[in-house]
């Protein structure tokens, strides 16, 4: 069930009047319609995997109150070490099988030994990095003595799956979530209202900006061999909004959907584009990913204690992890090597908590220096989304020689010239509003609140009416395939 669907906009609310006004003299009942709503939303996916969702929940569940109970230091490590092995080995196994295994056979073959590797025809459970990471915070953080294990199984299972983050995030703790499921919560108006405006720009973010970035992305890339370096270059640039689009709004949706219900999400983007070096960049990309990794990888392998070489190790460490992540693929990987090459001048010179505030905050322009930076950033960024969209390295490879060749400095041209200039204006648009909005947790939060209501509203109704609009074949979010 997409959230641009129609299917989502029947769906979402039929969930809130019952949620409101059916259930809402009992919390419990009320996480029990959350929990059917999130496995019904689910299994309109696909059932079957329903019930690796449910295995891995009562897992988690079960192996978080052996810990709590364990007599014993031994007793205790088993029952981590079984939920961690049972999760990242049914992510092994759906996720990477495959890729171990043509790989494998791959490196063999260049000592002049063939074998016909052997490998699983399975579709990737949607969603199945990010519940499984969900679960993997909770038990680590019962292990550490952080938290104690939940003995109500409704409430565990509604942190796990509630449906607006199930997907794709944002990638919840339980230290956040949990208190919240737990505690009774009073409809609120306001918080509403900026659920819906957070919606709203999420949908425009997808619909209107990604996809149709996306028409256009798809054209170069799948024919990159017909196109000039400046061409190619144009495709890179799109890449880079369509992905932004995509999934910010993904994001934008869900943290709106959760505060029509009282819950408030982790924050998952901060305006990555107007960064501007790459340690700000990643501070405001993913968020509750690169959090997730700091605090369960980065720091227990020794953080930034220990020397030069163990900051450097850990810095490459998390970030080939985190390519490793996205997808089963070399293309990921030195996606993310790419970015800790990019990060290391900051790390080594100790530069990478020079930018923490907002640009040109309280201002309506930046400066020539930050003009600079932004471009520069942003350009490396680009560079570096080439390989995380390319089908594979020699593709990525083939793609970026064209850019650096002589075509680069002729006109780019290919058949979707018409609506490629329509797309410049909807990017100038958009970025303008974003710039405007980016002292706030989302662009249009605060955006018109002292216009006039005609005025403001009818911000809003042309943000609706270019939805529809631009809404045509329906495209599946980007990180559902992670």
């Amino acid at each position: 069930m997409l959230f641009n669907s129609i299917n989502f906009a029947i769906f979402l609310p039929i969930v809130f009047f019952l949620y409101w006004f059916a259930t809402n003299k009992s919390l419990k009942i009320q996480n029990i319609l959350l929990l059917i709503s999130s496995y019904f939303f689910y299994a309109c996916w696909d059932w079957r995997f329903l019930f690796l969702l449910i295995f891995s929940t009562f897992l988690d569940y079960f192996t978080g109150i052996k810990m709590s109970e364990s007599k014993t230091k031994t007793a205790k490590k088993f029952w981590f070490w079984l939920s961690i092995s049972i999760n990242l080995g049914f992510l092994g196994l759906f996720k990477y099988y495959n890729f171990f295994v043509e790989s494998f056979a791959h490196a063999i073959s260049n000592f002049g030994l063939h074998v016909n590797p052997w490998t699983l025809n399975v579709i990737l459970p949607i969603g199945i990095s990010f519940y499984t990471f969900h679960g993997l915070s909770y038990v680590i953080d019962i292990y550490k003595g952080r938290i104690k294990a939940e003995k109500n199984i409704v409430d565990y299972s509604v942190f796990v799956s509630f449906f607006p983050l199930l997907v794709a995030g944002p990638i919840e703790r339980a230290t956040h979530l949990l208190p919240q499921i737990q505690k009774k919560r009073i409809f609120d108006y306001e918080k509403a209202v900026d659920g819906l405006k957070q919606i709203l720009w999420g949908l425009f973010k997808k619909i209107v900006i990604a996809d149709q970035c996306a028409q256009h992305v798809n054209t170069i890339f799948n024919n990159s061999a017909e196109y000039s370096g400046s061409t190619l270059l144009l495709g890179a640039v799109f890449f880079s909004f369509q992905i932004y689009g995509d999934f910010s709004g993904y994001s934008d949706i869900a943290i709106g959907v959760a505060r029509l219900f009282g819950i408030d999400l982790l924050k998952n983007f901060a305006f990555p584009y107007f960064s501007r070096d790459i340690a700000e960049f990643w501070r405001r990309w993913h968020i509750s990913l690169s959090t997730w990794f700091r605090d369960y990888l980065y720091i227990p392998l020794g953080g930034s204690k220990g020397g030069m070489w163990i900051k450097v190790r850990n810095t490459f460490i998390i970030f080939l992890v985190s390519g490793f992540w996205h997808g089963a693929n070399w293309t990921f990987i030195v996606w993310g090597f790419l970015n800790a090459l990019y990060i290391m001048p900051s790390i080594i010179f100790n530069t990478n908590r020079n930018n923490l505030d907002i640009v040109a905050q309280g201002k309506y322009l930046p400066t020539v220096k930050e003009i600079f930076q932004i471009a520069l950033t942003f350009s490396l960024t680009v560079f570096a989304w080439i390989f995380f969209r390319a089908n594979n390295i020699t593709h990525a490879l083939s793609y970026i020689a064209e850019i650096f060749s002589s075509s680069l400095f002729s006109f780019p041209r290919y058949d979707g010239d018409d609506s490629k200039k329509q797309l410049f204006i909807l990017l100038f648009v958009f970025m303008l509003i974003e710039w405007l909005g980016r002292e706030e947790q989302f662009a249009l939060a605060k955006l018109g609140v002292k216009w006039t209501s005609p005025l403001r509203y009818a911000l809003y109704y042309i943000i609706i009416v270019a939805i529809f609009v631009f809404s045509g074949e329906k495209q599946q979010f980007i990180y559902f395939q992670f």
